[in-house]
Formats: structure tokens, C-alpha cells, sequence
């Protein structure tokens, strides 16, 4: 039988629409799309585009960030990559390079025209998009976001269960965090429990 979600990922690798666009950065590299498309999947971590670390892995989240999110939903390294439970499908599938000052450019917006529907059509057992970044959030919200992360994140209620936003695990929110601690202290704890259960409901339909 055909499954939908991987005959969409295999083309999503296969795509080129950026490579003049990459080729003319300062990093110079090819693209090279990063993603995990599933039809089982209840959980979707939606994240903003893939990191140097990642490019060159292959793997999602597969860098200190992605330590931090598994902290932040409870769950180690076999849950986090287990295609049958959680889907990766980022605003932007490839590296977007970075600038002449070395900092990453940000997600290239042809990505989201050319595939973000289908993607979302083809895992129709997606209960819980975790929103990883303003990016991802104003895409998915549409008019709901927020003015701003802060914002947004600060509303999580108003999207929970479908949906909860949280800024990017990235190192560089570090101040963010200590900025922020109602983050950690109120809004992981539901993202910890809603993870839980839904892992706990596709172990049990297996």
C-alpha cells in the first residue's frame, strides 16, 4: 500500500527550487531538505529551518537544541525519532545559509507556498503542532498570532490542544528563557502532559 506522508517526503528531498538562491550565499551550500512526514504521527514539531549542524546531519533537531526540546516534551531520543509517533516538517526544509557576518539567514518563503498544505493534508492523524519559532507561529495562526513570540506564546491557551507555541530551543533564547520563566514553569508542563498522551494513545492503538 501506498503511504501518502512518505511518497510526499521523497518528493519534498527531491526539490531544487533554492539551490541558485543557496549557491549565492556566503555559505554557499546545496540543498538539502530535512524533514519526517508520517500518516500515523499525532504530534508535528514545526520548527523554522534547519541549522549548519542539521544540513550536514541530515537528522532533525539533531544538535544541542534539539536536547532542549526533548527536555521541554519529556521524552528521550527513541520517542523523538520514532516516525510512527512524531512528524518534523519545518517552515523551510533546507539550510537557508548564512549572510556575510555568519548569522543564518531566515526561512525562505517559497518553501511554505510550494508545500506547506500538502504536507499538512498528507498526516491527517496530526493532533498537536508544536510551534517552534515566530515563523512557524504566524503561518499556522494566521491572524490569531500575537504581535510578537512573547505574545503569542503567552496566549498558548487560546490554541491548546491543537496547537502551542514556543520560542525556538535555540541557545541564542537563553535570555529569552531567563527573561521569560512563567515559560517553563507553566506552559512545559501542559506541553509535557499533552506529548505524554498522545504518545501513550498511539502506543496503545499499535
Amino acid at each position: 500500500m501506498v503511504d501518502p506522508a512518505r511518497t510526499l517526503e521523497c518528493e519534498v528531498r527531491a526539490c531544487f527550487a533554492c539551490k541558485a538562491t543557496f549557491a549565492a550565499t556566503a555559505s554557499g551550500h546545496s540543498p538539502r531538505p530535512v524533514l519526517r512526514l508520517s500518516t500515523t504521527a499525532r504530534i508535528c514539531i514545526c520548527g523554522q529551518a534547519p541549522g549548519a549542524r542539521v544540513h550536514a546531519s541530515g537528522i532533525p533537531f539533531d544538535d544541542p537544541s534539539g536536547r532542549r526540546l526533548r527536555s521541554w516534551m519529556g521524552i528521550g531520543r527513541e520517542v523523538f525519532y520514532d516516525p510512527t509517533r512524531i512528524a518534523f516538517a519545518p517552515m523551510a526544509f533546507c539550510f537557508p545559509g548564512q549572510d556575510a557576518r555568519g548569522s543564518d539567514l531566515p526561512p525562505p518563503a517559497i518553501c511554505a507556498r510550494i508545500w506547506r498544505e500538502r504536507i499538512l493534508a498528507a498526516m491527517p492523524k496530526v493532533e498537536l503542532l508544536v510551534l517552534a519559532g515566530a515563523w512557524s507561529q504566524r503561518w499556522h495562526l494566521k491572524g490569531k498570532a500575537g504581535r510578537n513570540l512573547t505574545e503569542t506564546c503567552r496566549q498558548w491557551r487560546r490554541y491548546f490542544p491543537a496547537a502551542l507555541p514556543i520560542p525556538h530551543p535555540s541557545w541564542r533564547n537563553n535570555a529569552w528563557l531567563q527573561q521569560n520563566p512563567w515559560f517553563e514553569e507553566e506552559l512545559v508542563p501542559h506541553l509535557r502532559a499533552r506529548v505524554k498522551a498522545l504518545v501513550a494513545e498511539e502506543r496503545n492503538s499499535s
